[in-house]
């Protein structure tokens, strides 16, 4: 594999570049701290998350199904800075691939799962505008990973063929599509594997 046949990095936001926007884990946190009955609030989010990450409801729309469908103690706006406040930066794979972009002029698309004003509000918070090209999130294209026209408009809007992308995701049946469309895939567990891996696509830092 010669390094200058890989033009493009899609990558993960959630797992790879951030924590999570807002997991089971995250969702346990705020049924403790704010006194929620967490198994009827997991079965409304599973009923409607999706809904809200297809760009088809607002976050608004979405507490109130989950948590506002009754009275509270506390107020959205509480709620919602709460969970923005959940997402926190992986430095050392943002500063990757920083460098990776910048050493090889790689195309950087995002590839994500995510609704829309966690979306904005994660872009805005650790700029991953400033490295990232396009963001192929879900609430923006209407559609969810592991829909195969996710990537097809990733490759759209890069310009470049699947087999010069190279796909990082934490999520293996999402690198497991992509790899049937062509594009070779990461699975991500740690910084450290990642660099590795990327090193023997001849990307190294």
């Amino acid at each position: 594999m010669q390094k200058e046949n890989i033009v493009s990095l899609f990558l993960d936001i959630g797992g790879v570049l951030l924590t999570n926007g807002w997991d089971h884990t995250m969702r346990q946190e705020a049924a403790r701290k704010y006194d929620l009955d967490y198994e009827e609030m997991n079965e409304r989010h599973h009923l409607t998350f999706d809904t809200y990450e297809e760009g088809k409801l607002t976050l608004d729309q979405y507490l109130k199904r989950v948590v506002f469908h009754q009275p509270r103690s506390f107020s959205e706006d509480e709620f919602k800075d709460y969970m923005y406040a959940q997402s926190k930066p992986k430095p050392d794979m943002i500063d990757l691939v920083k460098a990776l972009k910048s050493k090889y002029r790689l195309k950087i698309a995002a590839v994500s799962n995510e609704g829309r004003e966690l979306t904005i509000h994660r872009v805005d918070a650790f700029d991953l505008s400033g490295f990232t090209d396009f963001f192929i999130s879900s609430c923006f294209v209407h559609m969810r990973k592991p829909d195969e026209d996710m990537y097809r408009m990733a490759l759209d809007c890069a310009q470049v063929r699947a087999e010069q992308v190279i796909y990082i995701d934490d999520r293996p049946m999402f690198i497991e599509v992509a790899a049937a469309m062509g594009i070779r895939g990461i699975h991500h567990t740690d910084y450290e594997s990642t660099r590795h891996s990327l090193a023997e696509f001849g990307l190294e830092s």
